[in-house]
This record gives C-alpha cells, structure tokens and sequence, in this order.
C-alpha cells in the first residue's frame, strides 16, 4: 500500500533510514540495560518482544520495529540545539511506553503475530504480556526520573500524560468495536489520543531534557500530534490493503477484528448504494456466529465496499492532509535548518512507509 502523493517522498530515504537507524543505535544500550533491570522471567520475554532472542532464548537479530519514535527524541533534542545524545533517555523512555502498548495491544486484539513472529501472549502467555508490560511502563519513568533534574521532572509529566491519553485512546478503540456507527470526528480523536499523543511525546521530550520553553515543546508536540494522525491513517489503511508480506499481520487484519478504523467509518459515512451494503454487512456480522471462520473472499468483499464507498480514497487524504499541517507546525518553531529538514524527512516516510 502506498497512499501515494506527489508531493511527499522527495527526501532521499536513505537519509531517513541513516535517521532511523541512528535512533535504534544511540537508544539500543540504554534501552538493553533497563530491560535488564527486570526479574526473570520478565526480562526474557522482554528480549523476545524486542526481537533480541527467539522463542527458545536464542540470540536473533529479529526485527525491532521503525524506531521512529527514537529518531524523533533525538531531533527533538537537536531542534533545541543540543546534542542528540540529550535525547536518548527521552527516546528510550517514550519506546518503553510504546511497546507497553504493543504487548497489552496485542492481546487484547487477539494478535497472534507481530514483526512477522509469534507475539508474547501467544508464546509466553497472557500473563506475562500483561506483567511486562506493566514492567516496562514503569521502568519508562524510572529511566527519565533517575535523571534527577528539574527538565526530567518537566518530561516525566509530558511522558504520563501522553501515556494517559495513549490508554483512553485504546479504551475507545475496543469500545468501538461493539458499536455499528462511529463518526470519522469520533474515530479521529480516538487516533490523536492512541497513537498522536506519544508521537508528539516523542518530538518535544529531547527538547524538553535539552531545557526548551514550553512554547518550543508545545509546538513540537504540535508537529507530532498531526504526525501521528498522518502515520494512523497510513496504519489503518495497511491494517485492511497492506501485504502480510511487509506487515507481518493476517489479511484484512482490522476487518478480522472488526476495527472501526478510519477507512471504515468514511465509508459508513459516505452514504450511497455500496456505504448501505456495507453497513448492513458489518451489522449482520455483529451478530453473526459464524464470523470467526469467515473465508477470505468474504472480507475481500468488506474490503472492496469500503473502497467502492470511497474510504480507502478518503484515508489517503486524509493522511496527506494530516503530513501537510504537521510539517507547517515546524516553521513556527526556531531551529537549525538541517534539522528541521529532517523532521520533514521523517514526516515523509510515515506516509509512504508499507509497514
């Protein structure tokens, strides 16, 4: 899946992946050392969310995610005109948060598989995707806190209360999966709060650690919020069209869960003959029996309504829409050039990504 817009990508992306990878190596120590903090078995199955052993406690070199939460941390510092290596703390603590997420996540969507291996719950059991992650919220605070500066004490507030935000937006999400409508305004707020809040965390923390104003770290977070939308609906769009191949989830993923993500509900919304069928179809596999064991053809024709409908059209858009203020938020914020212009790089690659 590629949203596709001529006027996004035209940042060399090997300059973002040297800003990803840049991100994963600056925060990989620090992040391996907090996580050995945990007690066993914790610690373990830490490592094996991570992608750093397999399930038999191998050593493997599985794959750890984008990191684009670090590369932001790190230009965020940067954007206050301090070292990246401020940021690190900021980054590490905002990945711990987010794969917090990731391990309850997955269980309670029932997702047997991410980054293209087995999850936690599935492998170690419900219980300790619940405990570690608990584990690693809490260790997210202790690796700002242990700082001991009164900047740290600025960004451990931001941190909860992106974190806080993070958890209402899961609330809402499971909540609107027993409802038959959800207005595109109700879907978008749900999104700013599950996946906004922590991507606009993550652009102001470094600041924050590197003692930027509040007006400087608000604007960042300005940037991030709208990223995140931007970057949601990329997600949403992958989470029915993208190839299980590049995403390492199921066919039609979010239509198997029944997620009224944003294509979903711009369909509903749309009106007209194919937004009718599809709605009638969703209300019926509401209350269907049968709706685990459905074929594959079954919800490529869900997936076709909601393109015919117009939501799949809609949703790229949108995520265009969303690039385009988060990269206007920037010109208000006072920093190198060569950073900023990496925070429009980053900005690109979240809506062209294909995972």
């Amino acid at each position: 899946m590629n949203p596709g817009n001529p006027a996004v990508g035209k940042t060399d992306s090997l300059d973002t992946a040297a800003l990803l990878e840049r991100g994963r190596a600056l925060s990989a120590p620090v992040l391996r050392a907090a996580v050995d903090r945990l007690a066993p078995p914790m610690d373990t199955v830490a490592a094996y969310h991570f992608g750093w052993i397999d399930a038999e406690g191998r050593p493997s070199a599985g794959d750890g995610g984008k990191a684009v939460r670090p590369a932001l941390a790190l230009l965020s510092a940067e954007a206050a005109g301090v070292p990246a290596e401020v940021g690190v703390p900021g980054a590490v603590a905002v990945e711990l948060v987010h794969n917090f997420s990731l391990l309850h996540d997955d269980l309670m969507d029932g997702d047997e598989q991410r980054r293209h291996r087995d999850t936690v719950w599935k492998v170690h059991g419900p219980a300790q995707a619940i405990l570690v992650g608990d584990a690693l919220f809490a260790l997210a605070n202790e690796v700002l806190l242990e700082i001991g500066t009164v900047e740290a004490g600025r960004a451990t507030r931001r941190l909860t209360t992106a974190t806080r935000k993070l958890i209402d937006g899961q609330a809402q999400d499971i909540s609107y999966e027993h409802r038959e409508r959800v207005s595109v305004e109700e879907c978008l707020e749900m999104e700013g709060n599950k996946t906004g809040a922590l991507l606009a965390c993550a652009v102001s923390i470094g600041a924050v650690l590197g003692g930027a104003d509040d007006r400087t770290a608000d604007k960042l977070e300005e940037y991030g919020y709208h990223l995140g939308l931007a970057f949601q609906a990329v997600d949403d769009l992958l989470g029915i069209w993208g190839d299980p191949e590049s995403t390492g989830k199921q066919t039609w993923s979010d239509l198997r869960q029944r997620k009224k993500s944003l294509p979903v509900v711009a369909a509903l919304a749309a009106g007209g003959p194919a937004s009718e069928q599809l709605a009638e179809l969703l209300s019926a596999d509401a209350k269907s029996s049968e709706f685990d064991s459905f074929s594959e053809a079954e919800f490529a024709a869900r997936a076709a309504l909601i393109e015919e409908a117009g939501g799949r059209t809609w949703t790229a858009e949108e995520a265009r829409r969303q690039h385009a203020v988060a990269v206007a938020a920037l010109l208000e914020v006072d920093m190198p050039h060569h950073v900023r212009e990496q925070l429009v790089a980053l900005a690109d690659f979240v809506v062209v990504r294909k995972r």
